[in-house]
């Protein structure tokens, strides 16, 4: 799995939910991706120190300010270029594959008491936010 996770004041997908302070999670589901790959990836979004503490010094994480996530499926964030200018998906796991897991990410964040909203896997979408920072990490 790879993830882009930016920190933001607020963060909406259409069609789909809509969050205040936290993190939009762009998702992208690799082939051989796991359920328990979902379960340990969410807890280490849930657990990822990038907001600041009194002294302005990465050390919050999203549990610890009580943010929200919203979810996005993205399987572009698999693209491989290095045969070209034409981006290759073919590391991306086929949507039955990666619905199931694009959900499963989504619902631990839940189970670790992480307010959660999705956008709607498979459809195309319009993520509209506003990065806090601005704080983007790629995580794989």
């Amino acid at each position: 799995m790879r993830r882009a996770v930016q920190r933001v004041s607020r963060a909406s997908v259409t069609p789909g939910g809509e969050i205040g302070a936290g993190v939009c999670v762009l998702l992208g589901i690799a082939r051989g991706d796991t359920t328990s790959d979902a379960k340990r990836l969410a807890t280490q979004v849930a657990n990822l120190r990038i907001f600041e503490n009194e002294e302005g010094k990465f050390d919050r994480s999203l549990r610890d300010t009580g943010g929200a996530a919203l979810v996005v499926s993205n399987f572009t964030l698999l693209a491989d270029t290095a045969k070209g200018n034409r981006p290759s998906f073919s590391g991306a796991a086929r949507p039955e594959e990666a619905e199931p897991l694009y959900e499963r990410f989504a619902d631990a964040l839940r189970a670790l008491g992480v307010p959660v909203e999705t956008g709607v896997f498979g459809a195309r979408m319009a993520v509209e936010l506003e990065n806090d920072g601005p704080v983007t990490i790629v995580l794989e």
